[in-house]
């Protein structure tokens, strides 16, 4: 179900809540993606955002990007104990240890999953579901792919990367295009996905 907004667009009804959230919405969210750090950024900011809402994490960002180096994995599998607690003081992110940690950790599993995939990207887009498989959009927070995903970053040593957060990951990177029917925005991801090279 759409909602209309005052241009006169049809769009998902999770966007009317904030301007920012707009233009994420009509902007981002869902266009597929193939860029190993902003993978790892999205995997990243969805662990941050669990037990929060994405708009608090989204207003966050760019402080989040400046705090751990553009999430370029390859700088945060260096981080340390004294990085850790840097980031602990750093107002402008979640402080949650936790978190933190995960992202350091999931730093070094990245590199890791580079060298056997060769990239991030070409790992991640193995589980892109097949269409007739899919649900009505925006009817499920999990689905068969994201448990799948998350099984195998698990075993990796990922962490914060349950069947939820990674379903997450996969609506916002353009996995699965989950703009709700009616919304003027899903026929754009839709040919924005047919144009998409997939890693390979």
């Amino acid at each position: 179900m759409t909602m209309m907004f005052p241009d006169g667009r049809r769009r998902c009804p999770w966007c009317a809540a904030a301007p920012e959230l707009l233009a994420y919405h009509d902007q981002e969210w869902g266009f597929p993606v193939g860029d190993d750090f902003r993978l790892f950024e999205k995997l990243c900011l969805e662990g941050f955002q669990s037990g929060l809402s994405w708009r608090t994490i989204l207003a966050k960002r760019e402080k989040f990007r400046a705090a751990f180096l553009g999430f370029d994995f390859h700088e945060i599998a260096r981080f340390g104990p004294r990085d850790v607690d840097r980031l602990l003081l750093d107002k402008g992110i979640v402080r949650h240890r936790g978190k933190i940690e995960a992202v350091v950790n999931n730093a070094r599993r990245a590199l890791e999953l580079v060298s056997e995939a060769g990239s991030l990207a070409t790992f991640v887009w193995r589980y892109e579901p097949e269409l007739d498989t899919l649900p009505a959009p925006q009817t499920v927070s999990v689905s068969e792919a994201s448990i799948a995903l998350s099984k195998a970053l698990k075993q990796r040593g990922w962490k914060f990367v349950g069947p939820t957060t990674v379903y997450a990951f996969m609506q916002a990177m353009g996995l699965v295009n989950d703009h709700v029917e009616g919304c003027f925005v899903r026929d754009k991801v839709g040919q924005a996905r047919k144009r998409f090279k997939r890693p390979a």
